[in-house]
């Protein structure tokens, strides 16, 4: 059986028809209608539109349609059969694309994901390391041990006599206060019983007095010297976390971990010695006049001595 394009050809000579007037007669682009001749598929639009040029072009040679589009199923199938192919093909690598760039993209974030949790452990750990090594050089310093702060408190009320528990009265009175007497070596004649004030008058400046107020757990921390008409005031506030260590008068010294923000307050009667685990972490005030920094961040400075201008 000839091709349809082998067979519309021979009609139309037949006929004495030229392609431009089947074209006009069809309304078929005349590159349509030479395409369909010379079996060149390939520039013909989808293969339902070349079905409907083929039953048009059959039309008006006044051929069957149905035998013409056998003859094209015969013709062009093949052509036509490995184009759906090429596309089916073509569908499935678009479809593998998407899968991978899925996958990359998974991969991606994952690995985002991974780099964020390590970065996060290892500041962490650089900072539990720190903590420790500053910790163990102020263990190792020659101002003196450096026990938690409720044990040298405890300490120095066995030292020096007997603890006075000083009670507020009535209805919104200050917390309770711990009082200890005052060092051997400024130890005075003690009081008589009846010259000693009752619970509610209790003074703001007891010696020894530990404040501990209520802005955040170390801020506004208060150890007061022993008593004077007008105390040695050291204020330190933290503008980053820093470890320090206060010996009052020479007595036993005090440890404080301060967090950015938090303040401290301490009196004495003649001088301090500080011990700073983050020199330039603090800003100091000593009776309310500024001090210079004592160091650089980082720094671990030792035996700060603070004393009253003469």
């Amino acid at each position: 059986m000839d091709s349809i394009g082998d067979f519309f050809r021979q009609v139309r000579e037949t006929k004495g028809l030229t392609v431009d007037e089947v074209a006009s007669k069809t309304r078929i682009r005349a590159d349509f209608v030479r395409a369909i001749e010379e079996g060149n598929y390939a520039r013909l639009p989808d293969q339902v539109f070349a079905r409907g040029f083929v039953r048009s072009y059959a039309r008006s040679l006044g051929l069957d349609e149905e035998d013409a589009l056998q003859r094209f199923v015969q013709s062009a199938g093949s052509y036509y059969d490995r184009q759906n192919e090429r596309e089916r093909l073509k569908q499935k690598q678009e479809e593998e694309d998407r899968r991978r760039r899925a996958s990359r993209k998974a991969v991606g974030i994952a690995i985002a994901v991974a780099v964020a949790s390590l970065v996060v452990l290892l500041t962490r750990q650089q900072s539990g390391q720190l903590i420790k090594r500053t910790a163990s050089e102020f263990a190792g310093s020659p101002s003196g041990s450096t026990r938690p702060l409720s044990a040298n408190r405890e300490t120095k009320a066995a030292s020096t006599g007997p603890v006075e528990e000083a009670r507020p009265a009535g209805k919104g009175a200050a917390a309770p206060t711990r009082e200890a007497s005052e060092p051997p070596q400024a130890a005075a004649p003690a009081p008589a019983a009846s010259s000693v004030p009752p619970p509610a008058m209790a003074s703001d400046s007891v010696p020894g007095e530990l404040t501990v107020r209520s802005e955040g757990p170390l801020a506004g921390l208060s150890v007061e010297g022993p008593g004077a008409t007008e105390p040695l005031v050291l204020d330190l506030e933290a503008v980053e976390l820093s470890w320090v260590v206060v010996q009052i008068d020479g007595g036993s010294p005090v440890e404080a971990l301060l967090r950015p923000g938090e303040r401290a307050r301490w009196k004495a009667q003649d001088q301090f010695a500080l011990t700073l685990g983050n020199a330039g972490g603090v800003k100091a005030l000593l009776n309310g006049k500024p001090q210079k920094p004592f160091g650089q961040t980082g720094r671990v400075v030792r035996d700060v001595v603070l004393k009253r201008e003469s």
